[in-house]
């Protein structure tokens, strides 16, 4: 069986389709018509299916929501209508990747600080100086609990800056638009984190590389800035500082020409735009980027199983990329992806090469590297905290 799976919610349930009805789906392409289709399928397994089955198959996945339709196209309506009128972002992900009760996600979070994986709850010293920049991971917390720890432990014990710009990895943003706002508050168990509104609107007026609430349907269910806000929220409570929502998509096309980011249009305008919103700030500022590194094994479309030589193969390159970040270099990092055209499917290129531009010469230091090995696909996750000075 194959299963879909929408995660974008607008198709509320998954489906599970048979071999041959998932050969079908592959053909329906707006340029099959329906004697084609049967046809094909005759050809492939070698028998004539049934009068009225390919009709079958259309309705059922009509009704599913998985078909680009009219009936689709009311489901996202319905969906953008209830999301606008909103001005909170819900904790989607509360009692699925953490507690969704208050007293009992204080003491799950916690634990994650608690040595010999945690930095421990107390900060070391006091009155240090706030980070320039975050770098956390957005794999479920319940992995990787620990790097969370390690970046917010960093929060505790300095005077903490008033804004925070969290750069989320946008991981179903497909179209031309590369970043995503929003102006609502992200609610979490602990209390609801207050989004900067006159920030974002000042900063979609300074952007000129697209409209940054053309996808803001994107941050519905991405759990990547979600994650931050939780961890926020933890270390500082949800008063005295705001936090700007932006999602980054995937620079992919840029890897795949070679070509820096900063180059395009949209990057670089973005860059410029939010650089100086944030040189016209009085406040203490602190750019998190919400990432994960290297995507490997046979779940992710390698050929290989994700054993020890592979993923100890990965933690060397991974290191090297991370010598970049702690350079200030977004060139070296970029070039570091782009000279095997990411083959190890790093999730954060986007948000970490948009921060280390906006943080350009800001020396990093590596708090904690580790790595989430998933046995039963052979596959694995690396992540990393670090703070950028």
């Amino acid at each position: 069986m194959i299963c879909l799976r929408d995660p974008m919610a607008i198709a509320p349930q998954p489906i599970l389709l048979g071999i041959g009805g998932y050969f079908l789906i592959t053909l329906f392409d707006g340029k099959h018509s329906l004697p084609e289709l049967r046809e094909a399928y005759s050809r492939q397994f070698g028998k004539v299916l049934a009068a009225g089955k390919i009709e079958e198959l259309i309705a059922a996945l009509d009704q599913a929501g998985y078909l680009d339709s009219p009936n689709f196209a009311a489901r996202r309506a319905a969906i953008l209508d209830q999301f606008n009128a909103s001005s909170e972002r819900p904790a989607i992900h509360a009692g699925l990747c953490y507690e969704g009760d208050a007293r009992k996600l204080r003491e799950e979070l916690a634990a994650f600080f608690d040595p010999p994986q945690g930095p421990g709850r107390s900060p070391r010293n006091r009155n240090h100086a706030a980070p320039a920049g975050l770098i956390a991971p957005h794999i479920d917390p319940r992995r990787g609990g620990p790097a969370y720890a390690h970046a917010y432990y960093e929060l505790m014990g300095c005077e903490p800056p008033e804004l925070f710009i969290i750069l989320g990895t946008s991981h179903y943003g497909a179209g031309p638009e590369l970043f995503t706002a929003t102006m609502k508050n992200y609610v979490t168990p602990l209390g609801v984190v207050e989004t900067d509104r006159d920030f974002v609107a000042r900063l979609a007026k300074r952007y000129t590389g697209g409209d940054l609430f053309a996808d803001e349907l994107l941050h519905r269910n991405e759990h990547s800035i979600e994650f931050q806000a939780l961890f926020l929220s933890w270390a500082l409570g949800t008063r005295g500082y705001k936090v700007v929502p932006i999602l980054v998509s995937s620079f992919h096309e840029m890897v795949a020409a070679g070509r820096m980011p900063a180059d395009d249009p949209r990057v670089g305008s973005f860059i410029e735009a939010m650089r100086a919103e944030l040189a016209a700030q009085s406040r203490p500022a602190c750019i998190i980027a919400g990432v994960d590194f290297a995507h490997v094994g046979r779940k992710f479309g390698d050929d290989r199983a994700a054993d020890d030589e592979f993923v100890k193969w990965v933690e060397r390159e991974d290191r090297d990329l991370i010598g970049n970040i702690v350079r200030g270099d977004p060139e070296g990092f970029f070039h570091a992806i782009d000279k095997d055209k990411d083959r190890r499917r790093i999730c954060g290129l986007s948000p970490m090469y948009t921060q280390l531009e906006l943080l350009r010469g800001r020396r990093g230091r590596l708090l904690k590297y580790d790595v989430a090995m998933e046995p039963p696909t052979q596959s694995a996750v690396t992540f990393a905290s670090l703070l950028i000075e």
